[in-house]
């Protein structure tokens, strides 16, 4: 490629430094070929992150992949940590250029170098090609064909494998909360939920896009296949609707893969909500009883003096109904006594010592007698004003 020149369209360098999802075709040419751009964020699982002690190595990931902040925003971009296999789930960039020509192919693909956040490097990405190349099938499609397009799908095929990876190993994790919820209601385990399924809500735009990709893939047709004879040309387009078919059938399967999780994630929220309501009412239980014991070893005073423990109702009892009687009736005019003396509002006026309110039997019954008597003076008043008359 050195002291080649290609003639690229600015936005794919726009669109890939910006990790925004794009796919187009670009100066085609019938009989000589064209430009296609795709540019695709995908996930993939990663290790070997994670120190001695189980938190992760790497500065960056540890502020932005915790979750046992209550404070963290959710953030969907930044990686997904599963403590359960300590490894991450990392966005990862699918930037490619395809030249397409009847006489010779380019690709060319883009990886940014991001310390803090390790993406798929092009040695590698150029190894994993090679070795599909090595592959039977692989090598049968590319004799048989004279269309790099198939090409650009081992690329595609790198991401999916990536995806499927990803999306097992949080299903393993979210088995393990499962496990964990059921013997525990940690609201860390909460908000760890909310993570995943906020996640869960991205990954599915992602896998979308996947999807959109590929389509576009299938129905961009080759200029540069003009100039190969007709049966070539027929069969190169049934291999690739062939092949891009069984790629949209995996990302289909990917997509009910994570729609299980997410109904898995309802089902585990919805069973963390269920054990807390069930301590609640457990707490409340116990508060319940402890405070029935209170009252109760309040009343047991009270309860052992009024109480009828007497031979005609207990066997095995030494009191008679005139010993509770004996008991029972001076204690309730006692009763009756002081309760009076703290309300005898109607018998004193306002402002009346307490010592002097105490004897209300006695006020009560003078105040009885007053009335008597000023009632039997009102009836005979009329009487001898009748009889002064008549005299």
């Amino acid at each position: 490629m050195l002291g080649a020149k290609y003639n690229i369209e600015p936005f794919f360098w726009s669109s890939s430094l910006n990790w925004i999802p794009s796919r187009y075709q670009e100066n085609p040419i019938a009989g000589e070929g064209d430009h296609i751009t795709i540019t695709l964020t995908f996930l993939k699982s990663m290790g070997g992150m994670y120190d001695t002690k189980g938190s992760q190595s790497t500065e960056s990931f540890t502020s932005t992949a915790s979750t046992e902040d209550p404070e963290q925003m959710i953030d969907t971009q930044a990686p997904l940590r599963l403590r359960s296999k300590k490894r991450i789930l990392v966005l990862d960039l699918l930037s490619v250029h395809l030249v397409r020509n009847k006489e010779d192919s380019t690709i060319i693909s883009y990886h940014p170098n991001m310390p803090h956040h390790p993406v798929t490097e092009a040695s590698y990405l150029r190894d994993r090609i090679r070795y599909a190349g090595q592959s039977v099938y692989w090598q049968l499609i590319f004799r048989k064909s004279p269309d790099p397009t198939f090409v650009l799908l081992t690329f595609v095929w790198h991401a999916l494998y990536a995806w499927d990876e990803a999306l097992e190993d949080l299903y393993n994790h979210i088995c393990w909360l499962e496990t964990k919820v059921i013997t525990t209601s940690d609201m860390i385990l909460t908000q760890e939920l909310h993570v995943i399924r906020a996640h869960h809500l991205h990954y599915s735009s992602l896998l979308e896009d996947f999807q959109k990709t590929v389509e576009f893939i299938k129905k961009t047709y080759n200029p540069a296949l003009d100039s190969v004879p007709r049966s070539e040309r027929d069969y190169s387009a049934k291999l690739l609707v062939r092949e891009c078919d069984n790629l949209l059938s995996e990302i289909n399967r990917l997509e009910l893969g994570r729609r299980m999780q997410d109904r898995r994630l309802k089902n585990v929220m919805n069973l963390v909500f269920s054990s807390v309501n069930i301590q609640d009412s457990k707490r409340m239980q116990k508060m319940t009883e402890a405070a029935v014991k209170d009252s109760a070893g309040a009343l047991l005073p009270r309860i052992a003096v009024f109480g009828m423990n007497i031979q005609d109702l207990v066997p095995n009892t030494f009191g008679t109904l005139a010993h509770y009687f004996e008991v029972a009736i001076p204690l309730t005019m006692i009763t009756i006594w002081v309760v009076v003396t703290f309300q005898s509002k109607n018998i004193y006026p306002q402002g009346t010592s307490l010592l002097t309110r105490f004897g209300w039997p006695v006020q009560l019954c003078l105040n009885l007698l007053k009335s008597k008597i000023g009632r039997e003076s009102d009836e005979n008043i009329p009487m001898t004003i009748k009889d002064v008359s008549h005299s």
